[in-house]
């Protein structure tokens, strides 16, 4: 199903059709390696790079019938906020369905590998890395969770895409001591705040001391409204 993190990129299986962009990219990649661009082909900038590798990898997994959810920052920018895409691309899994998902992805052409961490698999899609959650912030993924994405465009390609009070659960649950980087976050809240059930988050967060921190941000900027206790 998939290889470690040292093994090299997989040929293309014979009958396999190679791996192209999607939609009216003008970006192709190399025949001899499917997923990978060459220097000169990459697309303007690493965001477009990023957006790139999640409508590839999206239309991928929609055309075999996964059950999956676009998320992190594309899914923040498919619902609305900003073009600048943090690091890579992620979606949504039940880990139920990795294996199927992996040899989808390696039919493409893609090199599947498992890290370390259990909750995820990595590949890399036309230069950039691309995640494969069965977990956000150590909560699985789920049926229910999957089954609340919104069908949105993503460019030129429609997808599931994590649904924002999801998405916004999911960024604010990560935060601990060792990850309090509050700014990509702070900008989502900010590109989705009407959109997302504060209350449902905020009652996910319970007591955690740094999801109380951001909330505490999010109250004193007028992102959100302040509980009726702290008026």
């Amino acid at each position: 199903m998939t290889q470690n993190q040292e093994s090299a990129t997989p040929a293309m299986r014979p009958g396999l059709p190679e791996l192209r962009p999607v939609g009216d990219s003008p970006v192709e990649p190399t025949a001899r390696e499917p997923g990978r661009l060459t220097t000169q082909e990459l697309p303007r900038d690493r965001s477009q790079a990023i957006l790139e590798a999640a409508k590839q990898i999206g239309a991928l997994l929609k055309r075999k019938g996964h059950t999956f959810a676009l998320a992190g920052s594309v899914a923040v920018y498919a619902h609305g906020g900003s073009g600048h895409l943090q690091h890579d691309a992620d979606f949504c899994v039940r880990r139920s369905d990795a294996e199927a998902v992996a040899d989808t992805l390696a039919e493409a052409g893609l090199t599947v590998r498992t890290p370390p961490e259990d909750w995820l698999l990595k590949t890399t899609c036309f230069g950039q890395e691309v995640d494969l959650l069965f977990e956000m912030a150590h909560r699985p993924v789920t049926t229910d969770i999957l089954a609340r994405a919104q069908e949105i465009p993503v460019d030129s390609v429609l997808m599931p895409v994590l649904a924002p009070t999801d998405l916004m659960r999911g960024l604010i649950l990560a935060f601990s001591e060792h990850y309090c980087d509050f700014g990509p976050v702070l900008a989502a809240a900010r590109a989705l705040r009407e959109k997302v059930d504060w209350e449902d988050v905020r009652g996910s967060c319970g007591d955690e001391a740094m999801p109380a921190a951001f909330f505490f941000l999010l109250e004193r900027l007028n992102v959100i409204a302040p509980r009726e206790e702290h008026r």
